[in-house]
């Protein structure tokens, strides 16, 4: 079984020390993410539709068998409502799904999150307007967060669309664990009473709640024979720092190959071991320069990767 274990983002001031060495400079944080771990969970489309030259770069920037999963604009899922014309709907997705082309190898699944107050009906129509627009080539996953979804209309709903319902665990709101298509996706996140001034740190003891999780999918994963995969994301937000919430539960389900050999967090306490280790060499960053060349490039560098 394939398990695609990582964080919810990469772009994170908190990290430079406990994960990040303190001289390596933004532009290459998500090379050097993607050395230690093989899946990271875009967060960012949420907001904003980014360019095409930016998701090249982050297909640029990572090897080939690095995997992301996506989650959809918010002007798709939350701002959408029955008086929005398909038309609309139609080329908003179609600008989106154009901009991710860059990615497409990459791609594990799309997330469509659902806002708080949007209910199981309003829902389940959005959906089947959605679905004349979607490309089949991709996975897509859901996630909800409100309880009316939580019963066998929507399991089936969705199930017959091959559709995953995100197991979102947020302290408000738990999703049960229930499978409705070939894989699982475990999103892990918490609530916002951790400030982002505590990011790189282990603020709350989830490890108990870990090892539950990690027993579910491992029963799923031993009597399902339909299931192909798992993906579980974690958020700064969860515990207060995701590369270790990600690293003890790889550790949990006994998953030697969802980390690298090379993973620097053995005490998050201390600057990042790999900083001073003889064997760390940015060179091995894509994308890295001298000194030198680099300041001819600096504003175009600048450029690069503030769109």
């Amino acid at each position: 079984m394939k398990h695609h274990i990582g964080c919810s983002g990469w772009s994170y001031d908190g990290w430079i020390g406990p994960f990040y060495p303190q001289h390596l400079e933004n532009q290459y944080w998500l090379s050097y993410y993607s050395q230690i771990f093989s899946f990271v969970e875009i967060d960012s489309t949420f907001y904003k539709i980014p360019s095409k030259f930016m998701v090249s770069n982050w297909n640029k920037r990572t090897s080939q068998d690095f995997k992301f999963t996506v989650k959809f604009p918010k002007i798709l899922t939350h701002e959408y409502s029955s008086k929005t014309v398909m038309t609309e709907l139609e080329e908003t997705l179609s600008v989106f799904m154009d901009a991710m082309k860059p990615l497409r190898k990459k791609i594990l699944a799309f997330i469509i999150q659902f806002p708080p107050w949007l209910k199981i009906m309003e829902g389940m129509d959005y959906l089947r307007t959605l679905e004349n627009f979607l490309d089949n080539s991709f996975r897509y996953a859901v996630e909800v967060r409100h309880s009316s979804w939580f019963n066998d209309m929507a399991y089936h709903f969705l199930k017959d669309r091959n559709f995953c319902l995100v197991w979102s665990q947020q302290d408000r709101l738990v999703t049960p664990p229930i499978k409705t298509s070939d894989f699982l996706y475990l999103r892990l996140i918490g609530d916002r009473s951790i400030s982002e001034k505590d990011f790189g740190k282990i603020v709350k003891d989830r490890k108990n709640d870990l090892i539950n999780w990690s027993n579910i999918l491992k029963d799923f994963e031993k009597n399902d024979t339909e299931l192909k995969m798992t993906i579980v994301s974690a958020n700064n937000h969860y515990a207060g720092f995701g590369p270790m919430t990600a690293k003890i539960f790889a550790e949990a389900v006994n998953d030697k190959e969802a980390l690298k050999d090379n993973f620097p967090i053995l005490d998050y306490t201390k600057p990042s071991l790999i900083e001073h280790s003889s064997d760390f060499d940015k060179s091995k960053y894509e994308g890295y320069e001298s000194d030198k060349k680099r300041k001819t490039r600096q504003s175009f560098l600048s450029e690069f990767f503030d769109q």
